[in-house]
């Protein structure tokens, strides 16, 4: 029996269309600028997110780095919740590449309270940093794939303008949250000065990630992603995946949520099991065993998961797990949440 791949929705494989896209893609040497397959992946993806000019790069790492070195100076501030990905996830990069200072903000399973961002503002001096930036994630991964509703993100952009900051949102699946909210991408985004989402992740494009923001920043940010060595020459190879992804694996996404919605009630009020509602396409078991117990007895039953800290496991719903499999994941949590309880 092939395993259930819940780990993550990254280990999703090109569709059909994709890797006709690859085989007929024209190309050119992107790092000369005359890819035009590159140019109309760029082009797509900043009208879908309301920005004047787009940028194809390797990761989402790389995109969100890239995008910070680019918005901030040499020891500023940036602020971000202490789990947001480009602080948890990236390798220290915004102190190593950036050479940013970065103060924590206070969220709520990932959703920032815009009214508290006043209290993290240090005001340049010659003794403090000046405060220029603020990252956004949405959804959250380690929120459990928490969505801040538009009106919210509204409130951050009137906050953060009053206080002089730009906004960077890390949307790596930023269309997951346009699906749970109901709105287009765009209506998320036009309350950020840029933006970073995946194609590799729920949209299926085997690698890469967009970042969109105005021209000039745009054009700042291509230098980044030169010293970075994300310059890449043939590219429309990849490009041509990513722009099937736009047009035809966005709608889908909800279809993934419903997913995430019937694992969780697989174990919902079981005995040493807490999982959270969700709002996406991220389950969140919190369990009293270690994490790596569940994980092992999830594997004898040919579902694939990964800890998320060391009493939390987590699950993520994609394209490539279909409707069958969920049921057959749900057996498997059931059966383990029954048969252990809170001890493994």
């Amino acid at each position: 029996m092939r395993p259930i791949d819940l780990r993550s929705d990254t280990v999703t494989r090109p569709t059909p269309a994709m890797y006709r896209a690859m085989a007929e893609a024209e190309l050119g040497d992107d790092v000369l600028g005359d890819d035009p397959t590159v140019h109309r992946l760029q082009e797509l993806a900043a009208e879908m997110t309301g920005k004047e000019a787009g940028l194809f790069l390797p990761s989402g790492s790389m995109s969100n780095q890239a995008a910070i070195a680019t918005w901030i100076g040499d020891g500023e501030t940036l602020l971000a919740d202490e789990d947001s990905h480009c602080l948890f996830y990236e390798g220290g990069a915004p102190a190593t590449v950036a050479r940013a200072m970065v103060r924590s903000v206070p969220a709520e399973n990932g959703v920032i309270d815009p009214y508290k961002l006043q209290q993290r503002i240090l005001v340049q001096s010659e003794h403090t940093p000046a405060t220029t930036l603020l990252v956004v994630e949405n959804t959250h991964n380690r929120g459990g794939g928490s969505v801040t509703p538009v009106p919210t993100m509204a409130a951050i952009r009137s906050e953060a303008t009053r206080l002089g900051l730009n906004i960077h949102l890390d949307g790596a699946r930023v269309f997951n949250a346009s699906a749970a909210l109901g709105v287009s991408v765009g209506q998320i985004t036009e309350h950020v000065d840029s933006v970073n989402f995946c194609l590799s992740k729920g949209l299926c494009a085997p690698v890469g990630s967009m970042l969109c923001g105005p021209s000039e920043f745009i054009r700042e940010a291509r230098y980044w992603r030169k010293r970075l060595g994300g310059g890449m020459r043939q590219a429309g190879i990849l490009a041509a995946c990513g722009i099937v992804a736009l047009q035809e694996m966005t709608d889908r996404l909800a279809e993934d949520h419903v997913k995430a919605q019937r694992l969780a009630a697989a174990v919902r009020g079981a005995s040493g099991v807490k999982v959270n509602d969700p709002q996406s396409n991220i389950v969140v078991l919190q369990v009293e065993a270690p994490a790596t117990d569940w994980i092992e007895a999830l594997a004898g039953h040919g579902v694939r998961c990964l800890p998320f800290g060391a009493q939390s496991v987590r699950l993520v719903t994609h394209h490539d797990v279909d409707s069958a499999s969920i049921d057959a994941a749900c057996a498997a949590l059931d059966a383990v949440a029954s048969r252990h309880g809170p001890r493994l």
